[in-house]
């Protein structure tokens, strides 16, 4: 008997957790039917990429030194160098760089540690091809001005939902000079810095205190 009761007791027990887990899912399910469509009518419409987004390298030829640095930072020792040596300068001649974009897990490693600032991170993230191997940029393709929704007059360029306006959800009807949900990168670094000033002045004034508490105990 006392096992039976045990086993409705557990058979209790697990239909209520999976009727709860379906009341989870259901509330979501009804606080999305709420909300307006949030549809983006690509490529007639675009969302602009986050600000610090990692798109398509650019490369200036004219800055490069072939100093390689940028394929030994590489997890994946990407970026091919082709260079010479001048006997006469003693100086390396670059002849053709090239990024497989194929493979390229788009870190920006070889753009944090680049020596002369010749490579960049963009806004460009179209670069589907039918064939993989066009997808090989060499330093002509890689020095191709990159594209910007913004400036693009046939594209309707809409934010993404963290740099909407607080309480709108549609990018289409975007009312101006309302606070924004998300906050950018150098808003976040201002508050962490007030914080930790206060912090510091906090810190001081308790240190403060203790000598007086001693100077009056000694009285």
């Amino acid at each position: 008997m006392l096992g039976f009761l045990e086993k409705v007791a557990d058979y209790t027990k697990e239909a209520v957790s999976a009727a709860k887990y379906l009341v989870d899912g259901l509330g979501v399910t009804f606080d999305h039917m709420r909300r307006r469509p949030v549809t983006v009518q690509y490529p007639y419409e675009k969302l602009i990429p986050s600000e610090r987004y990692r798109g398509r390298i650019h490369y200036e030829f004219d800055k490069c030194i072939a100093c390689e640095v940028c394929v030994r930072v590489c997890p994946i020792n990407l970026p091919v160098v082709d260079w010479v040596m001048n006997k006469e300068t003693k100086k390396k001649e670059l002849r053709n760089y090239s990024i497989d974009f194929g493979a390229c897990i788009f870190c920006g490693n070889c753009v944090e540690y680049c020596p002369t600032n010749c490579l960049s991170m963009t806004e460009e993230y179209e670069l589907s091809a039918f064939d993989r191997h066009s997808l090989n940029y060499d330093n002509v393709a890689l020095g191709r001005l990159p594209t910007s929704v913004t400036s693009d007059p046939s594209v309707r360029p809409l934010r993404e939902l963290p740099y909407l306006p607080k309480g709108i959800m549609d990018p289409h009807e975007l009312p101006a000079n309302q606070q924004r949900a998300g906050k950018l990168p150098s808003q976040i670094i201002k508050e962490l810095q007030a914080e930790k000033s206060e912090e510091e002045e906090g810190n001081n004034n308790s240190s403060d205190m203790v000598p007086n508490k001693l100077n009056s105990t000694n009285k």
